[in-house]
């Protein structure tokens, strides 16, 4: 097995100044559930974030889909070492290579700042420095106007609306918005990221 095959099979602790992701476990349940507060952000009809009760549920059905081989999950740690979010890689496939970012939430305190802007720094770098991405992908509802600034402001390029796609929470079908980062732009993507937390680091997703 070659360094980058390896790579594939290893999922990573990312580790910044002021973000860490750990890979998530149940260790991450009661951190997860208090990042999720009061449940106002699973009270959104388009986007797909757990009640804080089901916090268990919601880690277990993560590393089911992990079992598989084509996702990691990730535990969003802060400064002070607590949860304040989750992320994941997902649709990952070696033999392109490319991979999703996506299922990305975040506890309302460390929204609008550079926590989104650096653990995805730390998860683009890792895809196209150390797993040879020639491709990162993106998703979301049409009718997260939020979640569709933020990926355009990490230099995320939309790809174009898959209609019909999937199902939201609710069950109501969604139009999916897909974007995509490829490996020629990382370089000015990487500098504009790098760029935000330097001078504060604050994102407004």
């Amino acid at each position: 097995m070659d360094a980058r095959e390896h790579a594939w099979n290893t999922q990573p602790r990312l580790a910044g100044r002021n973000v860490v992701l750990e890979p998530l476990s149940h260790a991450h349940a009661d951190g997860l559930r208090a990042a999720l507060g009061d449940g106002e952000l699973s009270r959104c009809w388009y986007i797909s974030v757990p009640p804080p009760q089901d916090a268990g549920a919601y880690i277990a059905a993560a590393l089911e889909k992990q079992a598989r081989g084509d996702s990691w999950a990730f535990a969003v740690l802060d400064a002070a070492g607590e949860v304040v979010g989750s992320t994941r890689c997902y649709d990952m496939d070696a033999a392109v290579p490319r991979l999703q970012l996506g299922y990305t939430f975040y506890a309302p305190r460390v929204q609008r700042t550079g926590v989104n802007t650096e653990a995805k720094l730390l998860l683009l770098g890792h895809a196209f420095e150390v797993l040879g991405c020639i491709c990162v992908g993106f998703e979301t509802s049409w009718f997260n106007q939020r979640s569709r600034a933020s990926i355009a402001r990490l230099g995320a390029k939309q790809d174009g609306i898959l209609r019909s796609h999937r199902r939201h929470a609710d069950g109501s079908v969604r139009d999916t918005v897909a974007f995509s980062i490829i490996e020629a732009e990382w370089p000015a993507v990487k500098r504009n990221l790098q760029d935000r937390l330097e001078r504060g680091g604050r994102d407004n997703g």
